[in-house]
C-alpha cells in the first residue's frame, strides 16, 4: 500500500507549485500575499477516525477548529480566514449544531480569525474539512533549522489527544472517575508570538509528542534526547486506574495540538525572560542530538528508534496500543525489540 508520504510527494511532483515552502518543510502552506512570502496557508480533515469524543458538540467544534488552526499558530503567524466543508451526522439536530457552532466560533474569535463559508453535505459518518489561511509578520517558521545542541521546548502538557482517544476507545470503564473528563485543545496565539522570535523550528503536536520528534529528527537528519516528561495530570490519573502506562501519552498518535520547538542554547535565558514576562508556560523537554532517540523516565533510557510502526500500520486502535504496549514491556524489561502480529 502506497503511503501518504508517497502520495503527497506523488501530487507534489506532478502539479504545478504556488507555494514557497518544499513538501513537508512547515505546517502551514507558505504563499505570496501582498507580494511577499509571508502568507500561509493549511487545509485538514477531521472525522470520527479522529477519536474525538462527539457527546460534547462544543468541545468537539471547539477541538476541530483549534486543531485546524494550529498548523498556523506553528509557523509563527496569526489566522484570518477559517472555513469548512462539513458532512453531518444524521443524528445532529440544531442543538447539536448550534453548539458545534459555538465551539468553532469561541476559537475565531481567541485568533481574530473570520468565517468565509464553504460547503454542507450529509452522511452516515460524520467529517469535517477546514481550510485556514493567516500571516505572519517576518519569516514564517519552518520545521527544518534544528541542529545539535538546541533545546526542545514545548508550549504545554502532553497528553490531551491520546487522554481523548483512550476515553473514546474505552470510556471510564468503571474507573471510579468521579466527573466526566474534558479535554479541550489550546489555542497558542500568545505563544506562538513568543515562539516565532526565538524558535529555530517548530511544529505542531497533532499526530503526538512523539511523532512530532520523530518528523523533526528525520528532516533535520539529527536525534533527541528527552526526559521527565510533563504528562496532563488527568491522563496520568486514567492510566494509573486503566493500569496503563503512562508512556503511552508521549507515544500515541492522537495529539494535543501544542507546538514544539527548538532554541539554540545561547537564546535560552532571553526566551525564559520573554515567557516570564508574558504569563507563557513552557516545558523544557530535552535537547536535539547527533544520533539516537531516547526517552530518559524515572532512571531508566527507553530506546525509541526500535520501535519503528504507525497506527495505521494496524487493523485497529486496539491492536496498536496492544503492539505498543507490548513494546514497552519488552523495553522495560531490557529485551530491545519485540516481535509484533502481523499487520493489516
Amino acid at each position: 500500500m502506497i503511503s501518504e508520504k508517497a502520495i503527497c510527494e506523488l501530487f507534489s511532483s506532478m502539479l504545478p507549485s504556488g507555494r514557497a515552502n518544499e513538501c513537508f518543510e512547515s505546517d502551514a502552506e507558505i504563499i505570496r500575499l501582498n507580494g511577499t512570502p509571508n502568507g500561509l496557508f493549511t487545509t485538514d480533515e477531521f472525522s470520527a477516525e479522529d477519536l474525538f469524543r462527539e457527546s460534547d458538540p462544543y468541545l468537539l467544534g471547539w477541538n476541530i477548529a483549534a486543531g485546524a488552526t494550529s498548523d498556523i499558530l506553528a509557523c509563527g503567524g496569526v489566522p484570518l480566514y477559517y472555513a469548512h466543508a462539513l458532512t453531518v451526522d444524521p443524528r445532529w439536530d440544531t442543538a447539536y449544531l448550534r453548539g458545534l457552532g459555538a465551539g468553532v466560533r469561541d476559537v475565531l474569535k481567541a485568533t481574530g480569525a473570520r468565517f468565509i463559508g464553504g460547503d454542507c453535505g450529509r452522511s452516515e459518518v460524520w467529517r469535517c474539512t477546514v481550510s485556514v489561511i493567516g500571516w505572519c509578520e517576518g519569516a514564517p517558521v519552518l520545521r527544518r533549522g534544528a541542529r545539535p545542541g538546541d533545546l526542545i521546548y514545548l508550549s504545554g502538557e502532553i497528553g490531551a489527544g491520546n487522554l481523548e482517544a483512550a476515553l473514546r476507545l474505552y470510556g471510564d470503564r468503571n474507573l471510579q472517575i468521579s466527573e466526566p473528563i474534558k479535554t479541550q485543545f489550546p489555542v497558542r496565539l500568545r505563544e506562538s508570538a513568543l515562539m516565532r522570535d526565538f524558535a529555530a523550528c517548530c511544529m505542531d503536536t497533532s499526530d503526538g509528542v512523539c511523532a512530532a520528534l520523530n518528523a523533526l529528527a528525520d528532516l533535520n537528519a539529527c536525534g533527541y534526547a528527552v526526559a521527565d516528561l510533563p504528562y496532563l495530570a488527568a491522563g496520568l490519573g486514567f492510566c494509573r486506574r486503566a493500569s496503563l502506562p503512562e508512556e503511552l501519552l508521549f507515544l500515541g498518535e492522537c495529539g494535543e495540538y501544542e507546538l514544539l520547538f527548538t532554541i539554540r542554547p545561547e537564546r535560552e535565558e532571553a526566551f525564559l525572560i520573554e515567557a516570564q514576562k508574558s504569563g507563557c508556560p513552557f516545558h523544557r523537554l530535552g535537547t536535539i542530538t547527533r544520533t539516537g532517540r531516547e526517552l530518559r523516565e524515572d532512571g531508566r533510557t527507553i530506546d525509541l528508534e526500535s520501535w519503528s510502526s504507525q497506527a495505521r500500520d494496524f487493523a485497529s486502535p486496539e491492536q496498536y496500543l496492544a503492539a505498543l504496549g507490548r513494546w514497552l514491556d519488552c523495553q522495560q524489561a531490557g529485551a530491545g525489540k519485540t516481535q509484533f502480529p502481523e499487520r493489516s
